[in-house]
């Protein structure tokens, strides 16, 4: 992953390639050159990306990784105060306590719509069952409820559906 020092480099490279393609451009008006309209759009293109480069060497890209979380998949957002995820049926509750975290953590957004009902965002942790053959059921096995207005949440409430994780399916091995 790029750290905002790469892009500062980059952003310096592309500088001094948009300061060659303005001097190309310039001698391309002096001497009357067929391609120096073009020149003037390679170096309109080479500022917005020296200013793209530069805006994204201020911002920090850091993602926050939880230890424990394992990999799960977003099924479900309606943008404001809910969403579901679902994580495979070989989870413990260490496991999926971290999940919770990293799931919350990743769906933070300042963006979010519902500041104006609860304020709560909530991250609903599912698999799928097969108890028959052809038939599937969504288990719930937990759900993490955060704030929408702060990004470090003390107040973070999470849940561990204990007597749901006796309906998962036991692997043999």
């Amino acid at each position: 992953m790029f750290t905002p020092a790469d892009f500062l480099k980059y952003t310096q490279w592309s500088g001094i390639a948009t300061l060659v393609f303005a001097a190309l451009a310039i001698a391309g008006f002096v001497f009357k050159w067929g391609i120096r309209f073009r020149l003037i759009g390679s170096t309109g293109f080479m500022v917005v990306l020296t200013g793209g480069l530069f805006a994204l060497s201020l911002a920090p890209l850091s993602r926050t990784v939880i230890p424990g979380a394992v990999r799960y998949n977003l099924v479900y957002d309606n943008g404001g105060t809910q969403t579901v995820i679902t994580i495979p049926k070989q989870i413990t509750t260490t496991e999926l306590e971290a999940t919770l975290r990293q799931a919350a953590s990743d769906l933070y957004s300042y963006g979010r719509l519902g500041a104006l009902t609860d304020n709560q965002l909530t991250i609903r942790a599912r698999t799928i069952i097969h108890p028959e053959p052809e038939i599937s059921v969504p288990l719930y096995l937990g759900q993490v409820k955060r704030s929408l207005s702060s990004r470090e949440d003390s107040q973070m409430t999470i849940e561990i559906y204990q007597e749901k994780f006796a309906q998962l399916p036991q692997t043999t091995s």
